[in-house]
C-alpha cells in the first residue's frame, strides 16, 4: 500500500487518493517544510474522511507537546498518529491509545537500531533513513538489506518503508524488503510541500507493479 506524506492542501490530498494512494500523511513537526501550523483549522482533513472514508489519515508528529496532541484528539481526523521523534515506548502506547492504531518510526543505520522496535507495543513500525539532525523526509535512502533482514526475521511486524523512495527506486525496493507498506514524500514533490502529479502516478503505479 502506498502511503503518500507531507499533504498540505485538499488537492495535493485528492490527487494521491486518485492516483491510488491507500493512505495520506499530515505533518504536524514545525521545521519540516510539509508542516501545517497547529493553530490550523483541520476541517478540510475531516471532510477527507468523509469524501474518502477507505483512506487513511496519518497525524505526523515529532516529540509532541500536550496542547499538540490534544488538538489532534479533538480534531477527530485521523485514524492515526505516528511517533516520529525520539518518544518512549511507554509515551507512544499511552498517546496512541486515543487513536485506532498508532505508528513508530525507527531512523535506521545499523541492526542495532532495528532491535529496539520489540520495545514498542505497535505492530506498525516505520523504517526511515537516520541523518543527523533530521526527523524524516531527508531524501536519503536506508540499507534494503537490513530492512529486508527485519522484515523476514519479525513476520508479526507491519513494515511501512520510507527514506529516499522515488518513482525510479520504488519498484526495487519492493522486491527486496516486501514490506506491507511504502511511504514517500520528498521523492514526489515538485517543491518541498508541493506534490507533482506525474511523479505521485509514477510512483504509485512502480509500488504497485
Amino acid at each position: 500500500m502506498p502511503k503518500v506524506c507531507g499533504i498540505t492542501s485538499w488537492e495535493d490530498a485528492v490527487m494521491a487518493i486518485e492516483s491510488g494512494a491507500g493512505a495520506l500523511g499530515f505533518n504536524f513537526y514545525p521545521p519540516s517544510p510539509r508542516s501545517i501550523p497547529a493553530d490550523a483549522d483541520l476541517g478540510w482533513i475531516r471532510d477527507l474522511g468523509m469524501a474518502f472514508p477507505d483512506i487513511a489519515r496519518v497525524a505526523v508528529v515529532v516529540n509532541p507537546d500536550e496542547p499538540l496532541l490534544r488538538k489532534l484528539r479533538e480534531a477527530d481526523c485521523f485514524e492515526a498518529i505516528q511517533f516520529h521523534g525520539d518518544e518512549s515506548p511507554e509515551f507512544c502506547t499511552k498517546e496512541g491509545a486515543a487513536f485506532n492504531y498508532w505508528i513508530k518510526a525507527l531512523r535506521v543505520r545499523s541492526e542495532e537500531d532495528l532491535a529496539v522496535s520489540v520495545e514498542f507495543s505497535t505492530p506498525f513500525l516505520l523504517l526511515d533513513a537516520a541523518v543527523p539532525g533530521s526527523y524524516g523526509g531527508s531524501g536519503k535512502t536506508l540499507d534494503w538489506s537490513l530492512a529486508a533482514k527485519f522484515v523476514a526475521g519479525y513476520p508479526g511486524k507491519k513494515v511501512l518503508l520510507a527514506g529516499g523512495l522515488t518513482p525510479n527506486n520504488v519498484s526495487a525496493a519492493v522486491a527486496q524488503v516486501h514490506p506491507h507498506a511504502v511511504d514517500v514524500a520528498s521523492g514526489v514533490e515538485s517543491a518541498p510541500g508541493q506534490k507533482d502529479p506525474e511523479k505521485v502516478r509514477a510512483f504509485i503505479i512502480s509500488a504497485l507493479s
